[in-house]
């Protein structure tokens, strides 16, 4: 019988081809998985696991509870516990965990006629596809693939930089306010939400960029099937979140879009340029821990040269290291009054479907920051073009009726 790897590969090759099922035998549950990924957790089991001998390391990295156990012995993960961390497939010694996959959806939505299908790409997808993928060249990659365009999430990035900047300039006036960020990671809202829950009124109601980056385009293009595609796999888990899944029909991870792009025989660094880039410095360096709150303080340094109370910002990358920071905040052991949380080490380029190293990862994503055009949201003209396009005539109006950038936690 084929192992959930081998009927992925089979199945993701037969599908850039003609569109058949593969032959042999499989598992029908693990087939079922692959081609209906939306009725399973963002993690899986890709071998059965009625056994452990190493006393249970991927249930008890687990914080959320998400593994559930049979009459029959057998063990499961939880669809609505699961928030995709990650934690799991890591402690897993044997390799009996992945993340769950949406190719075959994708792949099969590409095909079908008169489906408009965008690709909507993390910040920190510079470098992952090798030097020569330039934005460019990948934009040309995914038009070849059968997207309609490719869209940079960090336009998004920059559109909720905007938007917290406006919240903390609005609301933090003494010492003592404070403001939780860092709306583009679920697991850092999902620890909040899960474990803090006292501490909510201090998170700013935004959607994350990804969600806005659906939003606007399903906005703009009535008609469009919207892709996100970055390092995580905790973004499977929050495109399917109540409040929030009209944004994004399908998550891809970086390796999945690799694999997609090896069966089709396609390769970004020889295709040709299709380059026009729109984000801004602190768009692009959402990918990085730290890059938030320097985004937020320099818009608001932009926002309100005068401002008396500046933005003091703390950052926790990895789980542990964020519960250690909110207990320090809930003892009054900060002095900071912006605080940014990443689950993964090194923020999204530390991401656990990176394609490189994070450290590479972090360095490439501060090249092409430094590449940009404009430095904030403010100087930013595609920016303040696109709010327009969406019925927005001032900031202050943006910060009062932006529904659309809003989610209820």
């Amino acid at each position: 019988m084929k192992t959930f790897q081998e009927l992925y590969r089979d199945i993701l090759k037969q599908e850039t081809a003609q569109g058949r099922e593969p032959e042999g035998e499989y598992n029908p549950k693990q087939m079922d998985c692959l081609l209906h990924p939306e009725q399973y957790a963002p993690v899986v089991f890709a071998d059965s696991c009625e056994q452990c001998e190493y006393d249970k390391a991927c249930e008890n990295s687990c914080i959320f509870d998400a593994f559930e156990h049979g009459e029959d012995g057998s063990v499961s993960i939880s669809r609505e516990k699961c928030v995709g961390c990650g934690a799991c497939v890591d402690a897993c010694r044997l390799e009996r965990l992945v993340e769950n996959r949406d190719v075959v959806p994708v792949l099969r939505a590409l095909r079908e006629k008169g489906k408009k299908v965008y690709a909507l790409v993390a910040p920190a997808f510079w470098g992952q596809f090798g030097e020569g993928a330039t934005t460019g060249r990948l934009r040309a990659a995914f038009k070849a693939m059968g997207f309609q365009g490719m869209i940079e999430v960090a336009v998004f990035a920059d559109i909720l930089t905007l938007k917290e900047a406006l919240e903390f300039d609005a609301n933090i006036s003494d010492r003592g306010d404070y403001q939780l960020t860092s709306c583009c990671c679920p697991v850092w809202i999902s620890l909040i939400r899960s474990f803090y829950r006292e501490l909510m009124p201090h998170v700013p109601a935004s959607v994350s960029p990804m969600i806005a980056a659906g939003r606007v385009v399903k906005q703009l293009h009535s008609d469009a099937v919207t892709v996100f595609i970055g390092p995580c796999i905790a973004k499977k888990k929050e495109a399917r979140e109540p409040d929030i899944a009209d944004a994004v029909d399908y998550v891809l991870t970086f390796q999945e879009v690799k694999d997609m792009f090896e069966a089709a025989e396609i390769k970004p660094e020889l295709l040709g340029e299709d380059d026009r880039e729109h984000s801004s410095r602190a768009g692009r360096i959402y990918a990085a821990v730290g890059g938030v709150s320097e985004a937020v303080r320099e818009t608001v340094r932009q926002l309100n040269p005068s401002r008396r109370i500046e933005v003091r910002a703390e950052q926790a990358d990895g789980v542990p290291a964020c519960r250690a920071m909110i207990e320090r905040l809930k003892n009054g052991k900060t002095e900071a009054n912006f605080f940014e949380g990443m689950a993964c080490s090194g923020g999204c380029v530390g991401g656990p479907r990176a394609i490189i190293d994070r450290e590479e990862g972090k360095q490439n994503v501060r090249r092409y920051a430094d590449r940009a055009e404009y430095k904030t949201p403010l100087e930013n003209p595609f920016v303040m073009e696109l709010l327009s396009r969406l019925g927005f005539d001032t900031v202050e109006e943006f910060l009062e009726k932006s529904d659309l950038f809003v989610r209820q936690f």
